[in-house]
């Protein structure tokens, strides 16, 4: 299969980037998204040039590493699939391919590919500790939680924090992942001591990080590698009204 790729290149956070145009003459429509990339560094590296600059970590769409713009959508356009599952079967031969890091703000750009995603980090340290007595561990059973509750928190602790949600919004906006955050936790019994302390603490620090504003969208939700739903938002934000008006 033959491809035209056309990679943003940026050598650092100073520099103004590019769009630069690569062929990929013989891509196997077997190969994942990111081993079509290695191919193409190995062959950079071999001709003496700088190899593209692009995060990967677990490749088993886990961790959250992978993120890239492809023709316009976070991971491709593939739905529920993060980019380093994504295999070159969905391209046809002969197409151009537009491969970009993620766009924002609050998400700089390290060098080509790669961005900075600290933001998420800080947003998470922010909402402190659970409030747990240590010791043995507990039986599985020994806090009954109902099905429900435990379905809708799984759920939530299902987000990688790739930022593709960020990334797609026309806004920039972060709800999703914070919400995502905010959510595992208060819906279990674990979570409820700091509950409303929490979410003040994560939405007062996303809002410190400059990110976008919610405006529903609902392109997160769209590209959301794990299907997160944007009902989570909507708790998040009734968590956050009742914390400041307690």
């Amino acid at each position: 299969m033959r491809l035209t790729l056309q990679i943003w290149r940026q050598s650092s956070p100073e520099d103004k980037g590019r769009l630069v145009t690569y062929e990929m003459p013989d891509v196997d429509e077997h190969m994942s998204f990111l081993e079509m990339l290695d191919v193409l560094n190995e062959r950079l590296t071999e001709e003496g040039e700088e190899p593209v600059a692009f995060d990967h970590d677990c490749r088993e769409g886990i961790c959250g590493m992978c993120g890239l713009m492809i023709d316009g959508s976070a991971h491709g356009p593939r739905k529920e699939t993060t980019t380093c599952q994504l295999h070159m079967r969905e391209f046809t031969d002969g197409e151009t391919i537009l491969i970009e890091p993620w766009r924002s703000a609050s998400f700089p750009v390290v060098k080509d590919l790669v961005v900075d995603r600290s933001s998420f980090d800080r947003i998470v340290q922010a909402g402190g500790y659970v409030s747990v007595n240590t010791g043995s561990a507990p039986d599985a059973n020994a806090i009954p939680i109902g099905k429900e509750a435990s379905d809708q928190a799984f759920d939530a602790a299902t987000c990688i924090g790739c930022g593709a949600c960020v990334a797609q919004c026309p806004n920039g906006a972060a709800q999703l992942f914070t919400s995502a955050k905010v959510a595992h936790l208060a819906l279990l019994p674990q979570g409820q001591p700091e509950r409303h302390r929490r979410v003040q603490r994560m939405v007062e620090q996303m809002e410190q990080e400059e990110f976008g504003t919610c405006s529903n969208f609902r392109e997160c939700e769209a590209v959301c590698p794990k299907g997160i739903s944007v009902g989570f938002i909507a708790l998040m934000n009734r968590d956050f009204l009742r914390a400041k008006l307690s």
